[in-house]
């Protein structure tokens, strides 16, 4: 048996450079079982590799596209046999995103050895409980994929834009991130495809089950069952343990937007209604539109008009929280 179990992704842009001193970190301590994938589709593999050793917790250390693919894989997989252990996962990667909603910060070995430290006692004070999005095409049989943070419209185009042309330059992530933001922005200001920027969002109807429908051209558009992000401190609703997965829709507008950043930065976003922004939670999320693109969790998947995509919740799923 092992105490903790870590899954490394080499190819994470992440660990290039961090992979070497997690290896050494896990030579020196016996409580680790590490293993490394050399690719996304050997997760499932690995997996069932972990579960021989019984761990008490396991580890994820990649980007979050990595963290996806194991979560699709928990889901389906059943190598726990219906009882897999709780879910750590490492700073790494881009956006950090859901390492972020854990508490896990700064520098992966620090975040390493306070898991360790809490998997050494009782770790029920931190143990959270958190949905996962289901993305399906609603075909019969299809498989679904899990993550906890959908983007799309103007969003999805915006990180497609920094995926394809920012970070190729090089430059530190936050100024990545801000210049595409800078870019994604302008975009909307001119109104029309201009080749220095990120693609015009697509008009796409939102049907959220019980709630309604939203029909438009949108600048932002997130899925999440995250309760925070980066760009403001807690998602609307936060408190709750569970309960469905949390949309929020703005329209393609400058004014609509800067309302909702506004809101967003004085926490205040979804206490009032505010012109051109939807803010919604829902058991059933349907997207359609003509070859509009959407991401989760670093994944990209394309919606039509005859072929939605469907997002529902699973059951919670254990979490490690490193925060206090």
């Amino acid at each position: 048996m092992a105490l903790v179990a870590l899954l490394s992704n080499p190819r994470s842009t992440g660990n290039q450079s961090l992979l070497p001193r997690v290896r050494s970190f896990c030579a020196r301590e016996k409580d680790i079982f590490h293993y490394e994938v050399e690719e996304v589709g050997q997760i499932g593999q690995a997996l069932r590799t972990i579960a021989r050793v019984k761990p008490k917790l396991l580890v994820l250390n990649g980007g979050d596209g990595t963290v996806q693919a194991a979560l699709t894989e928990l889901y389906h997989g059943d190598h726990f046999a219906g009882n897999p252990p709780p879910v750590a996962v490492l700073p790494n990667g881009k956006t950090n995103l859901i390492a972020h909603d854990l508490g896990a910060e700064g520098d992966p070995i620090v975040a390493l050895e306070r898991v360790l430290e809490l998997a050494r006692t009782d770790m029920a004070p931190n143990i959270v409980q958190r949905e996962l999005i289901s993305l399906t095409d609603g075909s019969a049989g299809g498989r679904a994929v899990l993550g906890m943070f959908l983007g799309g419209a103007g969003l999805a185009d915006t990180i497609l834009y920094c995926r394809d042309k920012i970070y190729p330059l090089g430059l530190p992530n936050g100024v990545a991130h801000f210049l595409a933001l800078i870019m994604g922005l302008a975009s909307i200001l001119i109104g029309r495809r201009a080749r220095f920027l990120p693609l015009p969002a697509r008009p796409l109807t939102i049907s959220v089950m019980k709630r309604g429908v939203l029909k438009g051209t949108f600048a932002f558009l997130m899925v999440t069952t995250l309760q925070r992000l980066l760009f403001s401190g807690n998602m609307p609703g936060a408190g709750q343990p569970t309960g469905s997965m949390q949309l929020l829709l703005i329209d393609r507008s400058l004014p609509a937007l800067m309302r909702a950043l506004v809101a967003a930065v004085r926490g205040r976003l979804g206490r009032y209604t505010l012109t051109g922004v939807h803010l919604e939670r829902g058991d059933e999320i349907r997207i359609e539109g003509s070859r509009s693109s959407v991401i989760l969790d670093g994944e990209l998947f394309e919606a039509d008009d005859n072929r939605p995509i469907i997002l529902k919740p699973t059951p919670p799923v254990p979490f490690l929280r490193l925060a206090a």
